[in-house]
């Protein structure tokens, strides 16, 4: 089984080579896996940085962060699509992880997992801590599947047929759970787990974050009043 791993990236030479590096020391074979970063056009060194560290660095030609992770997809050779974020750091067994779900688990079609922070401060162990459980209740009680996209795997082929993601500014990574489990299992495995940024709550907020995040879910994805595409951070 061959893991291909989907990195979208926009001026991001801060972070894309240690989050690149912690994929290269998996403890999973390099011939079974896949690395592809998708760039929306940075302006900065994001992509002659990745390309020393990745199989596959493109541009991007779809919308969104969605639309990112759909480029990459189009052209990945592996049985499983893996996505993350080029701010995560990835534990060395998370490759593993996802092998075994998958080979264990016959009509697996999404797995997802846990985050926990990158910055220090119990602040950010609390809201993780919270997310996790509140990721785990929606899971076990089937009223949500909390799939974050930089933390998630599909089994390729029931990606492709459910439609890939939707190119939204937000809350795409969610809504496509709702597609997946009409084909397949999508299943909640708290040993995937990664290393998270809490960098946009602490340049705009938690309050406000989170704000803006649930007012673009309940818009259906997209408004003018708030976007969370191609985002500046310090």
């Amino acid at each position: 089984m061959t893991v291909s791993v989907i990195i979208p990236t926009f001026n991001e030479e801060q972070n894309i080579e240690s989050c690149l590096a912690s994929l290269r020391r998996q403890r999973f074979a390099d011939d079974d896996v896949e690395i592809i970063v998708v760039d929306g056009n940075s302006a900065d060194k994001t992509r002659e940085i990745a390309e020393k560290l990745a199989d596959k660095v493109i541009i991007q030609t779809s919308r969104k962060v969605g639309g990112a992770r759909n480029d990459g997809a189009m052209i990945a050779r592996g049985d499983v699509i893996a996505t993350t974020d080029a701010d995560c750091i990835i534990p060395a067994d998370w490759l593993q992880v996802i092998h075994d779900s998958f080979a264990a688990t016959d009509d697996l079609v999404q797995l997802y997992g846990t985050v926990y922070p990158r910055e220090p401060g119990l602040k950010h162990r609390v809201s993780l801590g919270c997310a996790n459980t509140f990721s785990a209740l929606g899971y076990h009680t089937r009223t949500l599947y909390y799939t974050l996209g930089c933390n998630t795997a599909f089994n390729r082929d029931a990606f492709v047929r459910a439609g890939m993601y939707r190119c939204i500014d937000a809350g795409d990574d969610l809504e496509i759970a709702q597609r997946m489990r009409k084909i397949g299992r999508v299943m909640f495995n708290p040993k995937m787990r990664v290393q998270f940024s809490m960098r946009r709550y602490e340049q705009f907020g938690t309050i406000k974050s989170l704000y803006e995040w649930v007012y673009i879910v309940a818009k259906g994805g997209s408004t003018t009043k708030y976007s969370y595409s191609k985002r500046e951070y310090k």
